[in-house]
């Protein structure tokens, strides 16, 4: 995918992704990227900051963290009404989103994978609050509804994994994030232990609703939990919408009902140790507007971040809301409606696809790259201006990808030691047709055989390296069995 300026908004989680950012930025560089850094330095601020990344007309804006970094970003783009590219680099306790799509774990991975990426349109679900129900009271608040609350520009109000509403939700709200950071998912599972035996299920409505808000279909009854799902995938291995797409324009309702004592045992055990749903008693629907009633007190997440209720309602709403005696007896009315297409977002270019219902269609990343070509020249000679060495360097191979914007050209990210600390850093060079390619024998060898370079092989390179980190080869030596496989074909 062919770029020119690139926002990466980073979650600092403690600072420990500050180690990895200039290996991505060298990557980035390399392709010819312009790379602006932005780091998160209080809750609320990365939608404000990819907003303004959008606004300030970044072709891509990265999320460098878990799933909800993922979603602060891309409501920060629809919230400006960009075009914006939306790619994630995962970096947090969850990355369910990057799993599915298949971008390495591995930060320069990922990288590399974004640089030999497309861009397709997804779908989005959108939430929002469409009427407060009070109950009656000893004071001054009779029963009421207040429909159409102002949406504060914070709030997250699309979400591109699932919505999750009542056990699950809980569960989350209370996770230690010092146990997050530290011991990942198990930091869940240690909050289900502590949480669970307090649990009870609860009330629900359900509309399915047509084009003109008229209810299609209708269930009541009590739930554990309840998903709204735009992809099947919820974690990393429970399937919960089997039918969902990315790109079908609809969104998948599950419930996890309450059927007595037994049953209510085993699909909660279901749930919590295999990762599973009880399809006898569990309810889907699917469609795209959906109205749901719960009560105030029940928790909700949007893609993994809990929401807060205040933030959907109006001033004057809330604090009537907490006048009530029990939050339990007021109910919420959540309106859900799939937006069709509203996201660009990043693929690697290996991804089968599987969350679409039709395939990926063919890139032209070559014709992009020839069209590109005079630009990215320009800054690779500003960046060669800026070199700091010319020296030898043997690498070791973290990954390869070509160019995005020439033709005949590759990206090699990989790490050196240097010759006086011997600490290791990560460059990524450039190799072309003005490069020397030849094997450990200097006999010569055709540009391809770059293509052929696996994590772990070593190379050695000369050229001039920038301040970025960044070497454009004169020459690279492969190793013999690079060179050898290269002449075998």
């Amino acid at each position: 995918m062919h770029s020119k300026n690139v926002c990466l908004v980073v979650d600092l989680r403690t600072g420990e992704h500050l180690v990895n950012i200039p290996g991505i930025v060298a990557v980035f560089m390399a392709a010819g990227w312009k790379t602006q850094v932005s780091l998160k330095e209080y809750g609320g601020e990365t939608q404000k900051m990819a907003q303004k990344a959008a606004r300030d007309g970044y072709d891509i804006v990265l999320g460098y963290g878990g799933d909800g970094t993922l979603s602060a970003v891309f409501n920060g783009i629809v919230n400006a009404d960009s075009k914006s590219v939306v790619a994630d680099l995962p970096g947090g306790t969850y990355n369910v989103w990057a799993g599915a799509i298949g971008v390495p774990t591995d930060p320069i991975k990922a990288a590399l994978a974004i640089v030999d990426s497309v861009a397709r349109k997804v779908d989005l679900g959108h939430i929002e609050v469409a009427g407060l129900t009070l109950p009656g009271t000893t004071g001054s608040l009779p029963a009421k509804t207040q429909k159409n609350p102002k949406i504060s520009s914070k709030t997250r109000q699309h979400f591109l994994l699932h919505v999750g509403i009542g056990l699950e939700a809980t569960m989350m709200a209370h996770i230690s994030k010092p146990l997050k950071y530290r011991f990942g998912p198990l930091a869940f599972d240690l909050s289900m232990v502590k949480t669970l035996p307090q649990q009870r299920p609860f009330p629900i409505e359900v509309k399915q609703l047509d084009d003109a808000g008229n209810a299609e279909k209708y269930w009541q009854g009590e739930v554990w939990e309840l998903f709204v799902s735009k992809v099947p995938l919820f974690g990393e291995s429970m399937n919960i919408a089997p039918e969902a797409r990315i790109d079908d324009g609809l969104l998948s309702v599950c419930l996890v009902t309450a059927n007595g004592p037994l049953k209510t045992v085993e699909q909660v055990l279901s749930l919590v140790t295999q990762k599973k749903l009880d399809e006898k008693t569990t309810q889907f629907f699917r469609g795209q507007h959906f109205s749901i009633q719960v009560p105030a007190s029940i928790d909700v997440h949007v893609d993994g971040s809990i929401i807060k209720l205040e933030d959907f309602l109006r001033t004057s709403e809330y604090e009537a809301l907490q006048q009530v005696p029990d939050t339990g007896l007021a109910k919420v009315n959540y309106r859900f409606d799939a937006e069709p297409k509203v996201l660009r977002m990043a693929f690697p270019r290996t991804y089968d696809g599987a969350l679409f219902t039709n395939p990926a269609p063919e890139g032209n990343a070559q014709q992009e790259g020839s069209k590109q070509k005079s630009a990215n020249e320009q800054h690779c000679k500003k960046d060669k201006a800026q070199a700091t060495q010319t020296t030898s360097y043997e690498v070791t191979v973290i990954g390869c990808v070509p160019s995005p914007k020439e033709p005949d050209t590759y990206i090699v990210a990989g790490t050196y030691e240097k010759q006086i600390s011997d600490e290791k850093e990560v460059i990524a060079v450039r190799i072309n047709q003005q490069t020397r390619l030849s094997g450990n024998d200097n006999t010569p060898l055709a540009l391809t055989a770059v293509a052929a370079l696996g994590e772990g092989e070593k190379i050695v390179v000369e050229g001039e390296k920038s301040k970025r980190n960044v070497i454009h080869a004169r020459s690279v030596s492969l190793s013999a069995k690079i060179a050898q496989e290269a002449r075998s074909h």
